[in-house]
């Protein structure tokens, strides 16, 4: 069998473990977390998707049709899901909370070539933090757009204290935070019942899409939680 050639971009020890770029040798870029697959940027369409999916759902709620949307996600990873939401001019402001400082300074390293221009977007802030914290620091009211993909779904958690992310609590805390009409999204790699459960008990609407994948020769398909105040 022949050996696929990988190269370590960049590597970082934190509190949390090991979080390591590497570059395939087709030129794929893949972020791991402790051994763990996050993603790569051979198979975007879903990151991106999450924000579209999610603006568009914001056209058709009174928000989204009143004023330029403020915007909130979870999780920076490689980017495309920030990349997709500053696509839209009419977005106002964009806060990134990303919990691993190595990540936002990867970022603006410009280490994901394709998104270079990103970062020197003045409507971006990004956090090193967790976005439990910088959620809470929000008033009431003052968010149109809530984008969660810190993990690869509510059932594999790359770190086990984003469990929290996915309960009643903090969906309860996103759902005050959100403007009329706002919405949150929730990207999972899975299905998730429980989840889908959860979000009913907290939003007044809640609505579930699947993203088609085709991943080598594995035809899956991943999922997003929509939750409208």
């Amino acid at each position: 069998m022949r050996r696929v050639s990988v190269e370590r971009v960049a590597t970082v020890d934190s509190p949390r473990g090991e979080i390591v770029l590497l570059r395939r040798a087709d030129g794929t870029l893949e972020l791991r977390v402790n051994g763990v697959f996050v993603m790569d940027t051979a198979h975007t369409d879903s990151e991106r998707r999450l924000a579209r999916t999610a603006l568009d759902a914001l056209e058709t709620s009174v928000s989204g049709a009143a004023g330029r949307p403020r915007v909130l996600i979870g999780g920076l990873g490689l980017g495309f899901t920030l990349h997709e939401v500053l696509a839209e001019p009419l977005v106002r402001e964009v806060t990134v909370a990303e919990l691993e400082p190595a990540i936002i300074d990867w970022y603006r390293n410009g280490l994901v070539p394709e998104l270079a221009d990103d970062p020197h977007d003045r409507r971006v802030r990004l956090r090193a933090a967790d976005v439990t914290e910088v959620l809470a620091e929000q008033p009431s009211g003052s968010l149109d757009l809530v984008l969660l993909d810190v993990d690869n779904g509510p059932g594999y958690l790359v770190h086990t204290d984003n469990v929290t992310v996915y309960e009643r609590d903090f969906l309860t805390t996103c759902h005050s935070r959100l403007s009329a009409g706002g919405v949150a999204a929730i990207w999972s790699a899975a299905r998730s019942a429980e989840l889908e459960t959860t979000m009913r008990d907290v939003f007044e609407t809640v609505r579930r899409s699947t993203v088609p994948v085709t991943l080598g020769t594995l035809e899956t398909e991943y999922h997003l939680y929509l939750g409208i105040r």
